[in-house]
């Protein structure tokens, strides 16, 4: 979709986008429409429009008016105004577009700028949601279906600016809004398609053939080079399938000498527990077991899309996917069966189905051998755990650093990927002792995403920054911003952290 700036004199479209307080007539909303669309204000539904919460008009005037039709939202009380009832509203909004004849959608500033003040935002955070929301909220897979989706697709988003010109800082933002919904719609169509289309070895294809258009270099760990890497724990994962497993790891040049920001996935293409069967309720949804691995590609195209505006990450940002699929073949890793990590350390797999930290314990291990970070993230779907804690749409974070929480916390609540730390308790490791290794995969199911941050630590050198991102609760929803399917968590929070924010 193309984003662009109209100053006053230039305000054209198919449709405006205006919202609404409740008590508000048509001159207190937008008077400045006016002149582009004069029909606005004695337009016949004004009458049954009140400006409640979730009121929606599409209001018509002639059609060779420069602005011929004004899709209204109703905001509510203005005293109960949020950033968060804002999305949704235009989100809504902008789902109510797509099976009409409108290609060329233009946002009010004015009217948009209040509802911001009334919620809290900046016009800058402002402009960087609705770009991002235009995209994200018409977003659709039907690309394994035979009859497509008919619904016109909303080529341009253009800003109406009340003045003849338009401040830098909001122009950045708008560039960095594209960027962020390029890369939760590139994570959401991996995280969406079907296992049997994308295993491992086609997830790691994905990364490479996403570096060879950005400028990124990717090296592939295929089993003979996991193996000399002493990655046991995630080819113990993939023993059982006939796909074999592969690292990724793609690096996107920095110009600083600092040490690089490292993004840890896991890539599961489909987890069914393996021996450890997982229930059959639900387990188609397991294809999405690599969400945090596609959040990391999406981070990788967003830097792309931000490229082309001149917006660089200053130190390199590195991403490794650890990619297996988790099925109980016949030569599957059974409970009992102990396994030798990257850093040398011994695991009991006592549970098949918590596969995700074996993975993740040889990459992170990998990542701070090769690379000597100055900061690394890793993201899963890990834990049931987490979704029992923390509700639907929420990821737990676990680090020992408070000013890494803080900072991850902040640009969580910035980018509305709602975030919520949670302690590392080291006296939960006890659970995880073994008796014939140096510890197992998995224990008590009290405290059980705690005990698998705990778990990742062991594989993590002291005095490294780290945090762990646990989405499983997020991975998943069906919401005016995010229509049924994976939702592209972490993308937002993990580029911001590679840009600095």
């Amino acid at each position: 979709m193309e984003v662009n700036f109209k100053i006053t004199g230039q305000w054209r479209a198919d449709a405006v986008i205006v919202f609404v307080w409740k008590g508000e007539g048509p001159d207190e909303a937008c008077g400045c429409l006016e002149e582009c669309a004069p029909w606005f204000p004695i337009a016949p539904a004004w009458r049954d429009f009140s400006g409640n919460k979730d009121e929606l008009a599409l209001m018509y005037g002639p059609e060779k008016m420069d602005i011929p039709r004004a899709l209204v939202i109703g905001m509510g009380d203005a005293r109960k105004a949020s950033a968060a009832e804002l999305r949704d509203a235009f989100a809504t909004a902008i789902r109510s577009l797509k099976n009409r004849s409108i290609r060329h959608i233009g946002i009010d500033l004015v009217s948009a700028r209040k509802a911001a003040r009334l919620c809290g935002m900046s016009a800058e955070s402002l402009v960087r949601e609705l770009t991002v929301l235009s995209s994200i909220a018409l977003y659709r897979f039907d690309r394994y279906k035979a009859s497509k989706s008919k619904g016109i697709v909303i080529e341009r988003l253009s800003f109406f600016i009340d003045g003849d010109s338009c401040p830098g800082s909001i122009r950045r933002a708008a560039r960095l809004g594209e960027a962020e919904a390029a890369g939760i719609c590139f994570a959401r169509d991996l995280a969406n398609t079907p296992a049997n289309l994308l295993p491992p070895s086609a997830l790691a294809d994905a990364a490479e053939k996403l570096a060879g258009r950005t400028g990124a270099s990717c090296t592939v760990l295929g089993p003979r080079e996991l193996a000399e890497e002493g990655m046991n724990a995630m080819l113990a994962v993939a023993s059982g399938s006939r796909q074999e497993a592969r690292a990724a790891v793609l690096e996107y040049p920095g110009e600083s000498a600092e040490g690089p920001i490292i993004l840890v996935g896991k890539g599961l293409t489909f987890d069914s527990g393996g021996i450890c069967l997982k229930p059959a309720a639900g387990m188609e949804e397991m294809k999405s077991d690599m969400s945090g691995a596609a959040a990391v590609l999406g981070v990788f195209e967003a830097l792309d899309v931000l490229a082309r505006s001149g917006i660089r990450p200053k130190r390199t940002v590195i991403g490794i996917l650890a990619c297996a699929e988790n099925m109980p073949g016949g030569s599957a890793v059974k409970p009992g069966d102990v396994v030798r990590a990257k850093n040398g350390k011994t695991i009991e797999i006592v549970n098949t189905d918590a596969e995700g930290r074996l993975v993740l314990a040889d990459a992170l291990a990998y990542a701070a051998e090769k690379f000597s970070p100055g900061l690394m993230i890793d993201i899963a779907t890990l834990t049931g755990a987490c979704l029992t804690t923390l509700g639907t749409g929420s990821a737990g974070l676990f680090t020992d650093d408070d000013a890494l929480a803080k900072r991850i916390l902040g640009i969580s609540e910035t980018v509305f990927e709602r975030t919520w730390r949670l302690p590392m308790w080291d006296d939960l490791f006890k659970g995880l002792e073994s008796t014939v290794a140096d510890m197992a995969n998995s224990g008590p199911k009290a405290g059980g995403s705690i005990r698998a941050a705990v778990f990742l630590k062991q594989f993590v050198p002291e005095r490294t920054t780290w945090a762990h991102l646990d989405i499983a609760a997020a991975d998943i929803a069906d919401t005016p911003v995010n229509p049924k399917g994976t939702t592209g968590f972490g993308v937002r929070t993990l580029l911001a952290l590679a840009l600095g924010e």
